[in-house]
């Protein structure tokens, strides 16, 4: 675990690949809190196999906000291979720096929306990264939340169906830092 940044009264604390041991069943716990108890979907279904992708990445980087001992929220995701970023199809010209961290997730729970955790977790996650871009899907049946991400600078330049099971998302791209 790396040091922790407090903001809006949260306890936000950086973790990576090798922390995934202890946090896993924090951000497990909280995506299912966060998608509510009705929502039974093959995607809150799989989510641990997610989680387990991406921790398995050694540059994995996740940042969790706790709210006195309480998580409360989490943002995650990793470095793209270099050369391999998907979302150039979208994008002609490419922009000239390519770098890029793939925003994996975030959630927060219920009881802390609409109060700037997200946008907390997002810039805590996104902060310092060496990349010159981060991409991340919205699924388009969200516009609200597609537009909180272009609040933060994100520019939807495509869309995208990763699985043949998964809903279209809004491929949205950033330049880092974020302003």
């Amino acid at each position: 675990m790396e040091p922790t940044v407090s903001a809006d009264g949260l306890d936000i604390r950086r973790f990576g690949h090798d922390d995934l041991p202890q946090i896993r069943q924090t951000i497990i716990d909280l995506h299912a809190a966060a998608a509510g108890p009705d929502r039974d979907d093959d995607f809150r279904k799989k989510f641990p196999w997610f989680v387990d992708h991406w921790g398995g990445n050694p540059d994995f980087a996740c940042v969790i906000a706790y709210d006195g001992d309480e998580a409360v929220g989490f943002a995650y995701g990793a470095p793209a291979v270099e050369g391999r970023e998907w979302w150039r199809e979208h994008v002609d010209p490419a922009p000239e720096k390519v770098a890029t961290f793939s925003y994996s997730e975030l959630a927060v729970h219920p009881k802390k929306r609409k109060q700037g955790v997200a946008d907390a977790l997002s810039r805590a996650l996104l902060q310092e990264r060496p990349e010159d871009l981060a991409v991340l899907l919205v699924d388009i049946k969200h516009p609200r939340v597609q537009a909180l991400y272009e609040d933060w600078g994100f520019r939807k330049v495509g869309k995208r169906q990763p699985f043949p099971d998964s809903p279209v998302y809004a491929v949205m791209l950033a330049q880092l830092p974020l302003s």
